[in-house]
């Protein structure tokens, strides 16, 4: 039995519908992503399965004793109050216990007899209500997601308020966990922590996400959203790329013979009124039904046109940090960090969240002044800031007017254009370009910011958190753009694929307070940590006494019967595994074998268990070697 059940769901907001009669059953042990165009309704459908949006139609079921916890994409302005009772809200009777327990015990005297008896009374009605395990699960998720449970919520950042929602999310431990776009505004560390915490939490999961890493280790079912129709694809996202692209080039072709037909229609009616013959009225009507299905073909959302419009090149020498050192009263940012950027390069900055990112690129940008050390600019640097806060946009006024406060037409590359034309490439429509920014979705706001940006000449690009609620396939286009783009790019980013296919170099600020550039992206960073990691235990192994005789080593590597067993056995049982291995995910690329209703969620559990007993006899196998070889 489905878990949740989605039964002829239809939506709209008062114009056309975001979706109609949409079937969706939910299974156990499924991670579903959901994708689709920003605007396409995800969100919207997101709401209605956790029942704070009402369908016009259809209906929305449940299973008994089935728990549904729901992230959302967009922060409620209407929270307050401590970051433990904001979490613990969500635990029912047992977070009602556990928060009056936390409030006591900071304000509790031990020469009150009061309130120490109040706190014997809750502790034993915490023990009744087996909550304590409830209070561990907020303690380590809070830490892991470095809050604090008395901060206030009302005085936090927009990216830690998401944290605290996410926490709260998380230590419900919900059947169902509904996450709208989880990876906005975490640092890459937290990502990859979340990453891995929901590929072990076992349970089902429906997520809304542009992180294409995320997606690709994390789900085994994609759904997609597209012009009002939901699509179930059954199947990993590569898979998923190819039908889709299957499905489209099929649906062009269906078109192009139907729009064919219409006009031959269209032909033979106006001829019959012109001889004044009889015309066949069953002929007649069925133009007719023509004539609206056509109407109400539901077009597909083009992609996204970006064109930077590029000014003359800059020097070679863009921009160079001599020794530069920066501090903020609480914490030192900077220590002695030099740095050269020439024409072309393309520079990815990363590291945990207010370590101190943005000020570096404000230090290399002169918004800030050092306090020692000085950064040298080259010759004709024209430069594009887009900042993480979305400061540059002004929500009172329309799209229209943000892109474009002067007139009606932008410059791009020497040339006016149109501004409704303009924003059009950015999938504004003639009505939607004459929305106010208030209104607007994330994804939407960041289009609008692109577009804005882009209507400007330069050769010096600074994004700062630029994927950020865009849709996958705008995230792609403004990837490829970035890559062909003939200028210098600065980009802080915690979108790990987005990093390792642009950036040529990293900036890292490590957790030690170390800033270091390594070459490469995200891949390569991870590769060198573990080499660092791997000399450090090195190090501190040789900076250890050595065994007084070399008479133990010895005996110790001299191996037992059953060991000598294994030894004979493990290749054998690893080639098993591997024979295995490959038959699975043989069987998980083949579309046919979601068609025959192959249990995917299954197989990849399997996968991942096989996987891991791998590793654990070919590092057993290894040792044992090893030991042998020293006899």
């Amino acid at each position: 039995m489905a878990l949740v059940s989605l039964q002829s769901v239809s939506l709209s907001f008062g114009g056309a519908p975001l979706f109609e009669n949409l079937n969706l059953q939910i299974e156990k042990n499924q991670s579903i992503c959901l994708l689709g165009r920003n605007g396409a309704g995800k969100t919207s459908l997101m709401r209605t399965i956790a029942g704070e949006v009402k369908p016009d139609s259809g209906s929305v079921q449940v299973s008994q004793g089935v728990r549904v916890s729901y992230f959302a994409q967009k922060i409620p302005d209407n929270l307050s109050g401590s970051v433990f009772s904001l979490i613990a809200a969500g635990l029912g009777r047992s977070g009602e216990l556990l928060v009056r327990y936390h409030e006591l015990e900071k304000t509790c005297s031990p020469d009150n007899h009061e309130s120490v008896a109040q706190i014997e009374r809750l502790r034993h009605q915490i023990e009744e209500a087996d909550a304590w395990n409830c209070l561990d699960e907020i303690g380590r998720v809070t830490s892991r997601l470095d809050i604090e449970s008395d901060w206030l919520y009302e005085n936090l950042s927009g990216g830690q308020k998401r944290r605290v929602l996410l926490a709260a999310a998380l230590v419900s431990k919900p059947d169902v966990l509904l996450l709208d776009e989880p990876t906005n505004h975490l640092d890459i560390e937290t990502v990859a922590w979340l990453e891995d915490f929901l590929q072990r939490i076992g349970i089902t999961i429906l997520f809304v996400t542009h992180d294409r890493m995320l997606l690709r280790r994390l789900s085994n079912r994609i759904i997609e959203l597209d012009r009002g129709r939901l699509y179930d694809w059954s199947c990993g996202y590569d898979i998923f790329l190819q039908r889709k692209e299957e499905l489209l080039a099929a649906e062009a072709k269906d078109w192009e013979r139907f729009d064919k037909k219409l006009a031959q229609e269209e032909v033979w009616i106006r001829r019959g009124i012109k001889a004044r013959r009889t015309r066949n009225e069953g002929r007649v009507r069925a133009l007719k039904k023509m004539r609206e299905e056509r109407r109400q073909r539901r077009q597909h959302v083009g992609r996204v046109n970006m064109q930077l419009a590029m000014s003359q090149d800059s020097g070679r020498d863009v921009l160079e940090a001599r020794n530069i050192s920066f501090a903020w009263p609480d914490r030192q940012i900077l220590r002695d960090f030099s740095l050269k950027v020439t024409r072309g390069d393309k520079i990815g900055v990363i590291g945990p969240n207010g370590c101190g990112k943005t000020t570096l690129i404000k230090l290399l940008l002169g918004q800030l002044a050092p306090h020692s050390g000085e950064v040298v600019y080259g010759t004709n640097l024209e430069v594009l800031y887009y900042d993480q806060m979305r400061e540059q946009l002004d929500e009172s006024r329309t799209v229209w007017e943000n892109v474009a406060p002067a007139g009606d037409t932008v410059e791009i590359d020497g040339r006016s254009v149109h501004i409704i034309g303009y924003l059009q490439n950015f999938l504004f429509t003639p009505d939607r370009a004459k929305t106010k920014v208030s209104v607007l979705s994330g994804g939407e706001r960041n289009r609008v910011m692109l577009a804005k940006l882009f209507a400007q000449p330069a050769n010096l690009l600074v994004l700062d958190e630029p994927t950020n609620d865009l849709d996958v396939e705008t995230l792609e286009l403004l990837e490829e753009m970035l890559v062909d783009f003939p200028g210098t790019v600065l980009l802080i980013c915690h979108d790990r694929t987005f990093l390792n296919n642009v950036v040529s170099s990293t900036i890292v600020f490590a957790e030690n307070g170390e800033v270091r550039e390594i070459v490469g992206g995200y891949d390569d960073w991870l590769a060198d940590r573990a080499l660092r990691e791997e000399e450090a235990r090195k190090k501190a192994a040789a900076a250890r006494p050595a065994p007084r005789s070399e008479e133990p080593a010895k005996r110790q590597t001299k191996l037992s019967f059953k060991e000598k067993q294994d030894l004979q056995q493990l290749p054998g049982l690893i080639e098993q595994k591997e024979l295995e291995i490959s038959q699975i995910e043989q069987k998980l690329s083949d579309p046919e074998f979601y068609k025959t209703g192959g249990a995917a969620a299954d197989l990849a559990a399997r996968l991942n268990q096989l996987e891991e007993e791998l590793l654990i006899d070919m590092q057993r196998w290894e040792d044992l070697q090893t030991r042998h070889d020293q006899q």
